[in-house]
């Protein structure tokens, strides 16, 4: 297992360095002037400029920039925006409450799709079945955005059940909701997935042994059949996580929730390169190590797969 996890954090080494270096490449490299409009209608004096170039060492080679970046990531500095204030207290303020919702979106998901994905599976074709199915494809169908303004519009202005907004705190209470908008998408996903790995499993020859040797339904369905057919579903749910959080903009634009995704909106509207990076490289580490959580998992789920 200590090799098995040991190959797999090497191999996120390249890909770490590969993805960052886009990154800042896509950010600092491209044409333009980063400090346009910092001076209002006004172009900044030339003196202005320099000094900020030098400061933030515009000047150098974009690799020698990068390595410089790397190195001060490595000691926890996310560098600084063009005003002053440090990138890493920006993340350190929205990201706690980026992470709530994305957890919650992430539960929600995972309950309720799996939940419904096992039950349709093992009754395909039967009423709940068909009223799953026609669920999931209006979830599929309809964008974030309309759910989020549509359960803001009836829950909280109409029936009063919710606040329309949620308050600075951003409890986990007053995160259900934005959670359930933001995970309705994938909740659709995960539910079809496990839906579908339940009907082909339940067909195979492991199953049909168990069954066989006179096993009772629980121990079939909860220890031979769950457990193969949740590999891709963990697999779903590993890198969901990520795009959840990346994908959190429009969520928390509709119930005003100050995290990752307003930070990410204002930091482009303003052209704060050093946040943009800051935050995109953090959510690439997200990625890498919930995908390194998914192969551990792959591993406890099916020992076969460690030895490959």
């Amino acid at each position: 297992m200590g090799r098995y996890v040991l190959r797999r954090l090497l191999q996120l080494v390249p890909v770490f360095v590969g993805t960052t270096f886009l990154i800042y490449l896509l950010v600092w490299a491209l044409p333009g002037d980063p400090f346009a409009g910092k001076c209002g209608e006004r172009a900044c004096p030339d003196a202005y400029v320099a000094r900020m170039r030098e400061e933030f060492h515009l000047d150098e080679n974009v690799v020698g920039q990068y390595l410089r970046y790397v190195g001060n990531l490595l000691q926890g500095d996310f560098g600084q925006t063009f005003s002053g204030t440090s990138v890493g207290q920006l993340i350190a303020a929205a990201y706690p409450v980026t992470l709530r919702l994305a957890i919650v979106a992430l539960l929600i998901e995972a309950v309720i799709g799996v939940v419904a994905g096992v039950l349709t599976g093992l009754r395909s074709g039967g009423f709940l079945d068909n009223v799953v199915l026609v669920s999931t494809l209006f979830l599929i169908s309809i964008p974030v955005f309309v759910t989020g303004y549509v359960l803001q519009t009836v829950l909280g202005l109409r029936l009063g059940i919710i606040a329309p907004t949620v308050s600075a705190d951003a409890s986990f209470g007053e995160l259900i909701v934005p959670g359930f908008v933001l995970a309705s998408l994938s909740m659709a996903y995960v539910t079809r997935l496990t839906r579908t790995s339940i009907a082909e499993n339940r067909r195979s020859d492991y199953v049909r042994t168990a069954v066989a040797k006179g096993l009772e339904p629980r121990r079939v369905v909860g220890v031979h059949l769950l457990r193969n057919s949740l590999i891709p579903v963990v697999t779903f749910l590993g890198v969901d996580l990520g795009s959840l959080m990346s994908g959190a903009i429009v969520t928390e634009g509709i119930f005003n929730i100050r995290g990752i995704g307003g930070l990410i909106f204002r930091s482009i509207a303003l052209r704060e390169g050093a946040t943009v990076t800051g935050v995109v490289v953090l959510l690439v580490i997200i990625y890498l190590l919930m995908n390194l959580l998914v192969d551990v998992v792959y591993a406890v789920l099916d020992p076969r797969i460690r030895y490959v």
